[in-house]
Parts: C-alpha cells; sequence; structure tokens
C-alpha cells in the first residue's frame, strides 16, 4: 500500500499542476479582450525626392519674437492692447501698456518748479544793474564831491589863518584831516558807482547758469521717466502675445510681457545637426512641412545661415532645455503662405543637394542675404 501511494504522488502531482497550466492558458487566449491594431495618429512627413538633410525648425517672423518688457518697476495702470486683441497690428511708438508714473509727474512738476526758480534768478543777475538803483548812486557821488569841496575850503582857510597867528595848531590839523577824509569818501562812493555799474559778478552768474542747467537736466531726466513708464511699441509688427493684465505687479528685470513680431513674411529657423552639417550647401533650397500635415508643403527661400554652432535646444518654447548634440541654425523664408503655419510652430525641413556653385557662394554674394534681416 506504502508502494501504491508513492506511485500516486510521483504521478499524480505533476498531472494535476500541468492541468491546471493547460488551463491557464485556455482562460487567457478566450476570456482576455483583443486589442484591435493601432495606427499612427499621422502621416510622417515624406522626404522629397533629391533632399540631402532632414532637420527640424520652428517658425519665426521675420523681426523674430521681440520681448517687450517693462522699463520701471510698479503697478500697470491701463492695458492698451488687452489679451483678447492679440493679433492687432501696431505702428511703431504705438502704445502697448502703462505702468504707475504719479510719483514721477509729481517730482516732475517740483523740478519745472526749481527750473523756474533758477531761471529767474539768473535774469536777476544778467539784469543789473536796477534802472532806480543808478540816480541815488549818482546823488551820494556829487554829495561826496560837494563835501570834499567843502572839507578842502575849510582846510585851506585854517593853514591861512595857522599862517598868520589867528588859529591854534589843533585846528588846522582837524580841518585838514577832515578834507584827507572827505577826499576818501568820494573815492569810495565813486567806486561803490561803478561797481554797480558793472552789474553781477561773472563768477555768480556762470554759478546762476550752472545752476539753471542743472535743474533742466533734472526736468529733462524725469521726463525722460515719465515716458519710459508708457510702453510703446519699437516696432511695426503684430501683437503675437499679451501677459500684463491692469493691477499687476510688474519689474524692470521680469518676464516678457508683450511679444511682437513682423509676421509680414514668416521664416523657420532650421537646426542643423552637427552630423550634417558636411552635407549642407550654402544657398540650397529647402521644403517644409508642419508637424501633423504632411499633404501640404512649404517651399523655402534660403536667407542665411548663423556660423556659429551652438548647443541644440529641445523646441519647447523658452529655449532653455538642452540635449548633447550641437546644431547650425539656418534661417529660410517661407515663399507662400496663404495658409501658412503660426509663429512658433514646429516644422519637418528638407534641405535638397546643394549644388557646387551654392557651395562657393562667397561672402560678398551673401550679403543682400544678411542685409535683407
Amino acid at each position: 500500500m506504502f508502494a501504491s501511494w508513492t506511485l500516486l504522488n510521483r504521478l499524480g502531482i505533476p498531472g494535476l499542476a500541468a492541468a491546471m497550466l493547460s488551463l491557464g492558458i485556455y482562460h487567457v487566449r478566450h476570456e482576455s479582450p483583443s486589442l484591435p491594431p493601432l495606427s499612427p495618429l499621422g502621416r510622417p512627413s515624406p522626404a522629397p525626392e533629391g533632399a540631402a538633410v532632414a532637420a527640424s525648425g520652428v517658425v519665426e517672423s521675420r523681426s523674430e519674437d521681440i520681448s517687450v518688457g517693462a522699463a520701471l518697476s510698479g503697478i500697470v495702470l491701463e492695458v492698451y492692447v488687452p489679451a483678447d486683441r492679440v493679433g492687432t497690428h501696431v505702428e511703431v511708438g504705438t502704445p502697448l501698456f502703462q505702468v504707475d508714473d504719479r510719483h514721477l509727474r509729481a517730482e516732475l512738476e517740483v523740478a519745472r518748479a526749481r527750473l523756474g526758480v533758477a531761471r529767474e534768478r539768473l535774469s536777476r543777475l544778467e539784469a543789473l544793474p536796477r534802472p532806480e538803483e543808478i540816480p541815488p548812486s549818482q546823488a551820494r557821488v556829487r554829495a561826496a564831491e560837494e563835501a570834499m569841496k567843502l572839507a578842502r575850503d575849510r582846510a585851506v582857510r585854517s593853514a591861512r589863518l595857522h599862517a598868520k597867528g589867528a588859529a591854534s595848531v589843533e585846528e588846522a590839523v582837524d580841518r585838514d584831516l577832515e578834507y584827507r577824509a572827505a577826499c576818501f569818501e568820494l573815492e569810495r562812493s565813486r567806486k561803490d558807482h561803478e561797481l554797480l555799474l558793472a552789474g553781477a559778478w561773472g563768477p555768480e552768474k556762470a554759478i546762476a547758469r550752472a545752476e539753471v542747467a542743472e535743474a533742466a537736466a533734472k526736468v529733462e531726466q524725469l521726463a525722460t521717466e515719465v515716458e519710459r513708464a508708457l510702453v510703446r511699441a519699437p516696432i511695426a509688427g503684430d501683437v503675437l502675445r499679451v501677459d500684463v493684465r491692469p493691477g499687476e505687479q510688474v519689474s524692470a528685470t521680469g518676464r516678457p510681457l508683450v511679444v511682437l513680431g513682423d509676421v509680414g513674411a514668416l521664416r523657420v529657423r532650421v537646426d542643423i545637426d552637427e552630423e550634417d552639417i558636411a552635407r549642407f550647401r550654402r544657398g540650397a533650397g529647402a521644403t517644409a512641412f508642419a508637424r501633423g500635415d504632411a499633404g501640404h508643403p512649404y517651399a523655402l527661400r534660403f536667407v542665411r545661415v548663423e556660423p556659429h554652432v551652438r548647443p541644440k535646444r529641445s523646441l519647447t518654447g523658452d529655449g532653455e532645455e538642452r540635449v548633447d548634440t550641437r546644431v547650425l541654425q539656418v534661417v529660410y523664408e517661407l515663399e507662400n503662405n496663404p495658409r501658412g503655419p503660426f509663429v512658433g510652430q514646429q516644422m519637418d525641413v528638407f534641405v535638397t543637394a546643394g549644388s557646387e556653385s551654392q557651395a562657393n557662394l562667397t561672402q560678398k554674394e551673401q550679403r543682400p542675404y544678411l542685409a535683407s534681416n
């Protein structure tokens, strides 16, 4: 009996395990739902015939994206091109938004008042002498002259009387001293009159002119600060993005608040990997496809090469993330874009093989392209 039990253990347990395994496989194959095969979301961009280099690019405006920030820190009082008007075309100097400048305007009024005071002080110095001050000064000179004549007459008579013994020595000396003092007083009166007629002292007027210039510079400085508080469009173009609202606190070193761009002619900035640089030729044409739209190719016209191979940046928008390769950036322009892509949109770019004449373009031949930018 013990032998039969041992034989059962040797044959029954493995058989039971095999039966359970078969049951599990059957259940998984017949009870699990089958998923249909997945198709790609979009057809990949086809490479045109004769393409030499495949690259990626980003659409940008002809002027490139211009991030407009605030020149001064403060509270935004008004936004002239709000977020719901993105896409509006603006001319050079069009107001975009206004930073609080009330304290600057108050300081400007104070500076203007000080400038007025400095100018009046300079005018007063330049107008000297006052016409009504001249007659009294002339009268004092004439009075001193008459006093001198009287003192001289008394001194002469006292000297004669002293010579005849009719006057004492003390009286004669006193009359002589009075005469000399009258002469000195006449000289002082004449010098005072000359000083009056000379007007203000030259260095005093120079200091007054410097004070006027300083006050005027302060007014100009504050007027410039007031003007900087009103942010204007630096170029003629379209408003691509608005990231500011009334009441927000902005900083002069903060984020870009308004993004402008000249979208009259769109361009594509193409990143050519360093492994493909040897196969790229200056002036070579290119064809681009918007991501997800492989059925509509865009013809590209060569504009320029930026001759600085730089670390590649991932196409996330802010341009800060990098990968471990370097790229040569080539700028192309969309020749016809009636239904063209949007600024910032990614493109698949295929650069055609360049001819020998394109490969030998000189720097002189590239200048028109550089100037057009």
